[in-house]
């Protein structure tokens, strides 16, 4: 019978995950036994000291479980505290975010010479919108209710009037650089000029863990804030003219918003784990909609791994002419795009990532 035993869960975004840990009595002595998997699936099980130890050599080996799964944000709570869910998690709101197309490196130079454009940081996080009223609800990319982190929710809701955000959820914090709706008022026609204007108005820079994204406004400004951004290792940045309302979706090319990054993403499809080893293969979909292989991606330690048909974001330095990374850099899953997004022709190559 177990003597000791606890069941964690964790829920952020789609991810809904139950860890369970034990110490048990076998044959003598003590052996810890853990089972881990989605929350209402069957979850796989094992047993971390297989061989029986005495009490106090299990005990600390059951703690140190514990210790490593709470750190990961895994917590006792049956809806996982440090996320605040909604009842209708995974519904259709109809708000959907403006999406921007990309430029290269002579096009942002034009850019950034150009009066008519301000300029953002390209933040690396998920674009989340979202809605604060009687009741704080997060919308991802595809117009789905999601969770939000608590701190989030907390943040959003100290602002005290009913608006709609637009911005980019890094862990627990979350960057706005647009506003969309304030008090019932829909503000996508107006200039950006106007909606920023009015966004600083609502948030003075910061309210806790949310925080508005400094628009850079004059050439100066913004060859002065590219420069330090791109030393400073950032995504990129985003460039929006400052006469534009706010149009849901992708222009089929250009727009008044557009992006420039200072190294290259892109969104791939697990193509299994690689045995005994913490990484994974990657693949893309070539023209014919077949899967390509374009390399391997180590996983951090602290993250979990991803299943075999997943897809997850990676940042990379260049492709090879026959499609495989260099030097990726695991960032994350993606529940947030269609398997569409993940194809060959988002690949860049050494000619085409700014140096």
């Amino acid at each position: 019978m177990p003597t000791e035993n606890i069941t964690l869960y964790y829920r952020a975004g789609s991810s809904d995950k139950v860890y369970q840990a034990a110490v048990a009595e076998k044959d003598g002595g003590f052996v810890v036994n853990f089972a881990y998997g989605r929350r209402g699936s069957t979850l796989q099980a094992g047993t971390k000291k297989p061989a029986p130890v005495p009490y106090e050599a299990a005990k600390r080996v059951y703690d140190k479980l514990v210790r490593e799964k709470t750190a990961k944000g895994y917590t006792p709570g049956l809806n996982g505290t440090p996320y605040t869910q909604t009842d209708n998690e995974q519904r259709s709101t109809g708000v959907l975010p403006q999406l921007l197309n990309p430029v290269d490196e002579a096009q942002a130079e034009k850019l950034l010479a150009d009066p008519a454009y301000w300029m953002q940081e390209k933040k690396d996080g998920k674009r989340v919108i979202i809605q604060v009223g009687e009741k704080i609800t997060g919308i991802n990319r595809k117009g789905l209710t999601i969770a939000l982190p608590e701190s989030i929710a907390q943040s959003v809701g100290e602002i005290g009037e009913h608006c709609v955000l637009d911005g980019e959820a890094i862990g627990d914090c979350y960057y706005v650089f647009d506003l969309l709706e304030i008090n019932g008022h829909d503000l996508r026609g107006q200039s950006y000029h106007d909606r920023y204007t009015k966004l600083i108005g609502l948030i003075d820079v910061s309210i806790g863990t949310v925080e508005v994204v400094e628009a850079h406004m004059s050439t100066v400004a913004k060859r002065d804030a590219f420069i330090q951004l791109k030393q400073a290792n950032a995504e990129g940045v985003v460039f929006k003219r400052h006469d534009a309302a706010y149009t849901a979706g992708r222009p089929a090319s250009g727009g008044p918003q557009l992006k420039f990054k200072f190294c290259a993403t892109g969104t791939f499809i697990v193509a299994g784990l690689n045995a005994g080893k913490r990484s994974v293969g990657l693949e893309v979909l070539d023209e014919s909609g077949q899967p390509h292989y374009v390399g391997n991606v180590t996983i951090p330690a602290n993250l979990e791994i991803p299943k075999k048909d997943s897809l997850v974001e990676c940042r990379y330095l260049y492709a090879f002419k026959e499609g495989c990374l260099y030097q990726p850099v695991y960032l994350g899953e993606r529940d947030d795009v269609e398997l569409a997004v993940c194809s060959v022709s988002q690949l860049k190559y050494e000619l085409d990532v700014a140096p």
